[in-house]
């Protein structure tokens, strides 16, 4: 099979064979039909910092894939073969204290596909029967891909008192919290304001449903929200940016008393004022990881297929799997949002 390889420790990616494994007990082999590129998948093509301490290549790359079951393992009663399927990218022990007390998505032993062991950038993948979530067989295949990364923007909504009723700020319109806008807007927040540096991205926030948009180079966003507000300041800060100054935005944003659920992660260490900026104000601070298992993903894909949100606005590029390079370019330039393979194409 053809599969997208990390060979060396560098830039870049290799398009070559290779073999298809059988699937032992408990696995199943996916056909793989939609794989979209991700943020970690840039770091890995990049062979930034963390790719260099984090990846052993060889590996096949690839985290947001689906497709149909071709075979299953011995023991495997679900998924079945020909089933529609999308993968949970976390593979966990189920032996840690976490996965034994309902917290498998920080689980201390997880192993993610595409990073640490092969991925599903290729036209096949053997992967844990476990992490196939069964789709409706007219699910669109590249909105079956996204379902992973839409979990986290599920998590990061539904975590501590939701939104429901409330007045909520995001900060950093990339793809999660672009799902995370249309998220909270069909879960009742009653305000939604996003912030960015790109107008590109600020222009999708707003088909996504938000209220207001920041653009950070020419506005404040603390002034716009306590203006909005009437000096209260947003109720829920959602935080996607990884930027530090975006963060302290984000915290001086937060009425006393307020919630933080931040999923970005900055590339280096931060300086932060624990006293001032949290503990004296009050605010509930929560770090999101990946999905809840499996509650997220009931969750997410109610909402996507009862039609309450459309992700569709959000795949921007289409490309055969050959064509990864002009793909990767693409979003690397920041002209994209999401950006699909096709292994088959």
């Amino acid at each position: 099979m053809k599969a997208l390889v990390k060979e060396t420790p560098a830039p870049g990616l290799t398009l070559r064979e290779v073999d298809v494994r059988e699937p032992g007990p408990g696995e199943i082999l996916v056909k793989i039909r939609a794989a979209s590129i991700c943020g970690t998948d840039l770091h890995i093509w990049r062979w930034d910092h963390w790719a260099a301490g984090r990846l052993r290549p060889p590996v096949i790359t690839g985290h947001e894939f689906a497709g149909v079951v071709e075979a299953v393992g011995p023991g495997v009663a679900t998924p079945r073969v020909g089933d529609h399927v999308s993968l949970e990218s976390h593979i966990v022990c189920h032996t840690c204290y976490q996965c034994r007390t309902g917290k498998g998505h920080i689980c201390q032993n997880t192993r993610i596909l595409g990073v640490d062991t092969d991925g599903g950038f290729a036209e096949y993948a053997t992967v844990p029967a476990e992490n196939a979530w069964v789709n409706p067989p007219d699910l669109p295949w590249e909105i079956a891909a996204v379902l992973e990364p839409f979990g986290n923007a599920v998590h990061t909504v539904y975590s501590g008192v939701g939104v429901e009723g409330r007045t909520v700020l995001v900060t950093g319109a990339g793809p999660i919290g672009l799902m995370a806008i249309a998220v909270a807007r069909a879960s009742g927040a009653t305000l939604v304001v996003a912030t960015d540096l790109q107008p590109y991205r600020l222009e999708f926030a707003r088909r996504m449903g938000a209220d207001r948009v920041v653009n950070v180079r020419e506005e404040d966003p603390v002034e716009v929200v306590r203006e909005l507000t009437g000096g209260q300041g947003v109720e829920v800060l959602l935080e996607f940016s990884g930027s530090e100054r975006a963060i302290h935005q984000g915290l001086q944003a937060l009425m006393p008393g307020g919630e933080a659920r931040i999923l970005g992660i900055p590339s280096d260490p931060i300086r932060f004022d624990l006293a001032g900026e949290l503990v004296m104000r009050g605010i509930t601070a929560v770090g999101i990881a990946g999905r809840r298992l499996y509650e997220t993903w009931y969750q997410g894909s109610g909402l996507i297929y009862s039609g309450r949100v459309d992700l569709e606005p959000l795949i921007t590029h289409r490309f055969a799997m050959a064509d990864y390079r002009e793909a990767f370019e693409l979003l690397e330039r920041g002209e994209g949002v999401k950006a699909v393979l096709y292994p088959d194409a």
